[in-house]
């Protein structure tokens, strides 16, 4: 992949190398790291990687990590690796399919699996243009495969963490019966007149607390928008601006 530009994210803590044109990542990644509960010494698996985002933005806030990733696209996980190397940070790009892990992966297991699954299902919705875009974004392998393998990769009592979109929620929530437990959803809503348009999905293996449905997390301030000015609730500056964690109680 040839043509790339340079990104700050965190407030400039993390430089990554994008695709000039394709998929590029915005803040979805950055909040699905943020609402990682990692602690220092743990291991951490993401599932598509895509450059690294959500995987090297953990890695700032939790910075004693061991981080691995799987992505299909080589030009991707070769940016991916890219960014490790320009940001100092230590990690394990596979290049791969997830629905058929590569040995070096498929025989470890993980304290947290992270993943940010393509959001549209291109059995209603038309396919993008460019090739890396549409593997991002569209779904190929199904959303079950991808609670599946999170579920066989983490140890007992790990975390998986997802972000979607709110739509695709009850799919995820078949999904995740009889594989993992202690499921707690959390709504992001652009302004408080909003719909909820994505859930951030944590829930546990061996996990037996009952379902939980967080209080949403709001975006923005004000009920719509008026200007191009920065409009970010402190909460999700703090997030985006510093590294901050986005906590979930």
């Amino acid at each position: 992949m040839s043509a790339f530009t340079e990104n700050a994210f965190l407030g400039g803590q993390l430089i990554l190398r994008q695709p000039a044109k394709g998929y590029r990542a915005g803040v979805d990644p950055v909040l699905l790291a943020a609402s990682v509960p990692a602690k220092d010494g743990q291991s951490v698996l993401e599932l598509g990687c895509g450059v690294g985002t959500a995987l090297f933005c953990l890695a700032r806030r939790v910075p004693d990590l061991t981080l691995s990733a799987i992505e299909v696209q080589q030009g991707y996980a070769d940016l991916a690796r890219q960014n490790a190397a320009l940001n100092g940070i230590e990690a394990d790009i596979v290049t791969g399919d997830l629905s058929d892990m590569p040995a070096s992966l498929r025989d470890r297991q993980f304290d947290h699996v992270i993943a940010n699954p393509p959001y549209f299902d291109r059995a209603a919705s038309t396919r993008a243009q460019d090739s890396g875009r549409e593997v991002a974004m569209g779904e190929d392998t199904p959303l079950d495969d991808w609670v599946d393998v999170a579920a066989r990769r983490l140890k007992p009592k790990g975390f998986a963490s997802f972000i979607h979109r709110a739509e695709r929620l009850p799919g995820l929530l078949a999904a995740f019966s009889g594989r993992l437990g202690s499921v707690q959803v959390t709504p992001l809503q652009a302004r408080v007149s909003r719909d909820a348009g994505l859930v951030l999905i944590r829930a546990r293996k061996g996990g037996r607390s009952d379902f939980r449905l967080s209080a949403p997390v709001v975006m923005h301030e004000g009920t719509h928008h008026e200007s191009d000015a920065d409009s970010y609730t402190a909460r999700i500056r703090a997030v985006l601006r510093n590294g901050a964690a986005l906590e979930i109680t």
